[in-house]
């Protein structure tokens, strides 16, 4: 599938404001693709199709996790998260997209998990720092992803956690997995 015809599918499901995020965050996953090695087509098809299910009702996306035996973790959580696992679901099942590092970098945005992919961790900057996001912190996770991807991405799940913390939200098992992993394979901080 070429980038006219998925963003013809994706416009279709999702409008205004959500569907100039998902132009930005294709734009910012291609330039992250490009600087780190990844594959750039396979980075914009994740991109374009990340949020395809952002807009669906919460009983759909929930219906839908049940029936495909997502994660049912996620039912205990923010519906916020599920979006992504759905997403993946319906990429596959409506267009035919079984390419599992694209389907995982869509179900793995919301969350992020230990020992992501280079790819898994692309989509998730990208849409973690597209230029469209304003709140404390983008900027300097913004600033590291052009040097260091880990870096990026440890700070942006820092940022996340910090923030629904201060919310006393719980956070999701695999959030914390992802930071934990990282912080292990950077060797910690030991400031």
């Amino acid at each position: 599938m070429d980038r006219e015809q998925a963003l013809q599918l994706v416009r279709q499901q999702i409008k205004g404001p959500r569907y100039d995020h998902t132009l930005r965050v294709v734009d910012t996953a291609v330039e992250l693709a490009e600087k780190f090695g990844a594959d750039r087509n396979k980075a914009e098809l994740a991109a374009i199709f990340h949020d395809y299910a952002k807009l669906m009702p919460i009983t759909e996306l929930k219906d839908i996790i049940i029936k495909t035996k997502q994660d049912v973790r996620l039912l205990d959580y923010h519906p916020e998260l599920w979006h992504g696992p759905v997403a993946a679901h319906l990429v596959y099942d409506k267009f035919g997209i079984d390419d599992e590092s694209i389907l995982n970098a869509i179900r793995f945005h919301t969350t992020g998990r230990a020992n992501m992919t280079l790819f898994e961790k692309i989509i998730y900057l990208a849409d973690y720092i597209e230029p469209g996001r304003k709140f404390p912190g983008v900027e300097k996770t913004r600033g590291m992803a052009l040097v260091d991807l880990d870096q990026a991405l440890l700070q942006a799940l820092r940022n996340t956690i910090t923030f629904l913390i201060d919310r006393n939200s719980p956070i999701f098992p695999d959030t914390f997995e992802a930071y934990n992993r990282l912080t292990m394979n950077k060797g910690g901080n030991n400031d």
